[in-house]
């Protein structure tokens, strides 16, 4: 298991201005460290399956999961089945996306041979960490968490479960369960971060003997770009106004030309003043490998709907080779299931390992 990357003294908790450059000065700190020595590091990251997966988060996450992956850093991809409950009554269609998920990891260049891709319900030891993680912290913190206070604002439910009140602790668990010690997030994510951190720290130092058990996970902090969606809002699942990765070039495009732009015929990069065309000039140049501006002064006056072919010929090009690879793949379910499986299999030995781990440490062997 790599060892902590550093000492506790980064504190994650905060999300004013200086907490954040706190955490981007650690985080800048780490990818020199990753550089140095991949192997020292075991990363946990994942998504629910909730739905397709889209270019927000290829741009946002997904790349960056594929590159931490080939620099040689130990990697689990957890599909956070169970957790699709935080927010809704049910989990619907939960097998088409579970599966839907694998497709898009195997197709973005994911190797299961090298990561490890599991499910949430998959890992009983895992979800069995949360008991004790939810005694050392208490109800306030949990309720102070502005994460679970912004979803608890914008439930679909009429009334919030205890799931949703407990996520920070079960995510703690989808991190600590394998020992990670290093989570790539948003700077939203920073408070949940550092109540995994404490929950850490609290149990070395109430159940530890020397050695702390369980390392306090650093942050990679994404300095990926915010995508818009067609509607101009955040790029999202449920809002329906996605670009998913799995869509033919015919949708990408139809999509593509009903998305928001403005009245100005001159096409600039500007993100503050002209959000939506400056998403649609930024998607263009990831998709090119091209600075936003070029793209922008290339098209000038030639108004939107010459931005939106450009947008549209550049992500069908850039997703093409990823399109084909899913396709051939959603041909082997097989596959697919077999992935699920053995990467299964893997975080249960883990995750059986760590609960053994603490249970000794709590003297709780019988």
């Amino acid at each position: 298991m790599p060892g902590v990357v550093g000492s506790a003294a980064a504190d994650y908790s905060s999300s004013d201005s200086l907490g954040t450059s706190a955490a981007q000065t650690r985080s800048a700190a780490v990818e020199d460290l990753i550089r140095q020595d991949p192997g020292r590091f075991r990363v946990l990251t994942g998504d629910r399956p909730t739905g397709q997966l889209h270019l927000g988060h290829y741009f946002g996450t997904l790349h960056n999961r594929v590159r931490l992956q080939d620099l040689g850093v130990e990697m689990f991809v957890l599909i956070a089945d169970y957790q699709v409950l935080t927010d809704r009554d049910v989990a619907d269609h939960l097998v088409e996306h579970v599966e839907g998920l694998v497709l898009d990891y195997l197709a973005i260049g994911i190797d299961p041979d090298q990561s490890t891709v599991f499910a949430h319900s998959a890992i009983p030891a895992l979800n069995q960490l949360l008991l004790p993680f939810l005694s050392l912290v208490s109800v306030a913190e949990l309720g102070r968490n502005p994460t679970v206070k912004d979803e608890i604002a914008h439930s679909r439910q009429s009334a919030v479960s205890g799931l949703m009140f407990t996520y920070p602790a079960h995510q703690a668990a989808d991190i600590l369960f394998c020992k990670a010690n290093l989570v790539p997030v948003g700077q939203d994510q920073l408070p949940h971060l550092e109540l995994t951190r404490s929950i850490a720290r609290r149990f070395n130092d109430r159940y530890g003997t020397g050695a702390g058990l369980f390392p306090e996970p650093d942050a990679l902090l994404s300095d990926a770009p915010l995508l818009l969606g067609t509607d101009g809002t955040k790029m999202s699942k449920s809002r329906g106004n996605a670009i998913a990765l799995a869509a033919s070039a015919d949708e990408t495009a139809r999509l593509i030309r009903g998305a928001k732009t403005d009245a100005d015929r001159h096409i600039t990069y500007d993100p503050v003043n002209r959000p939506e065309v400056s998403s649609l000039v930024l998607l263009a140049a990831l998709c090119l490998g091209r600075d936003p501006h070029q793209i922008a002064d290339d098209i000038g006056n030639a108004g939107a709907a010459t931005l939106k072919n450009t947008v549209s010929e550049a992500v069908n090009e850039y997703l093409a080779p990823i399109r084909a690879r899913r396709k051939q793949l959603a041909q082997d379910r097989g596959l697919i299931r077999q992935v699920l499986r053995e990467g299964n299999e893997r975080a249960t030995a883990v995750a059986d390992a760590t609960l053994t781990d603490v249970r000794a440490a709590m003297n709780s062997v019988y």
